[in-house]
């Protein structure tokens, strides 16, 4: 069931897109807290975003750019502006469709299918896992903090990812190096510590210190 975050703050209209796209057979949640969209995006992580232009705190535009930080997840803008500087805008700062209100709510439904269908027959889906603001996409390997992004190797992907899976726990070294053994790549306990040690500088290179803990003798862990 692919999933959709509408970003509408008329709460009528999110609620008519809602009822009629979940018909469709999608899951569908709405934004309730506009001053922390790409929180609750990164809580969600849909397949395919609905967007309003006009919003409280910041508008769709900036959501737009925030959301294509992390993501390169499909957005249909949604608006009551029809002049061409809004449509060109919203397509300049990665939309990739606009439908002007009112609309008709099949015809957006058919939309989405569609881009649904374009996007996803073609490529996997990705995946997105957050914490402490970082914001890791399974997808490509990256890890983004604060509008920063850094290129991950494998391995250091793979243990990234575990951890922050599984945050506020203790990951074995044990665990971790079986975890890696299921790629083609033999990790033993030095290569698991190197890995770790080039790990942690990508990470402080962002400003996040202290964000894997070393447990001793144990493992490690994202608190």
């Amino acid at each position: 069931m692919y999933r959709i975050l509408v970003v509408e703050d008329d709460m009528i209209i999110a609620n008519a897109i809602k009822k009629t796209i979940t018909k469709w057979g999608y899951q569908v949640e709405c934004v309730t807290d506009f001053q922390d969209v790409l929180g609750q995006f990164v809580a969600f992580d849909p397949q395919l975003v609905l967007l309003d232009i006009s919003l409280p705190y910041y508008d769709g535009f900036h959501w737009c750019t925030e959301i294509r930080k992390v993501s390169k997840v499909p957005i249909i803008f949604i608006s009551s502006a029809s002049d061409n500087l809004n449509i060109v805008m919203a397509m300049n700062m990665g939309g990739d469709d606009y439908i002007t209100k009112p609309f008709d709510l099949t015809v957006l439904a058919a939309k989405i299918r569609a881009l649904i269908r374009r996007t996803y027959d073609f490529a996997g889906q990705t995946n997105l896992v957050e914490h402490r603001g970082a914001i890791l996409n399974i997808g490509d390997g990256t890890l983004t903090y604060r509008g920063q992004e850094v290129e991950l190797t494998r391995n250091e992907h793979r243990i990234l990812q575990l951890l922050m899976e599984n945050k506020g726990q203790v990951v074995t070294r044990e665990t971790i190096m079986t975890h890696l053994w299921e790629t083609d790549s033999y990790v033993d306990d030095n290569t698991l510590t190197v890995n770790v040690a080039r790990l942690r500088r990508k990470l402080e290179s962002l400003g996040l210190d202290d964000f894997i803990v070393t447990k001793k003798s144990v493992g490690y862990m994202v608190e």
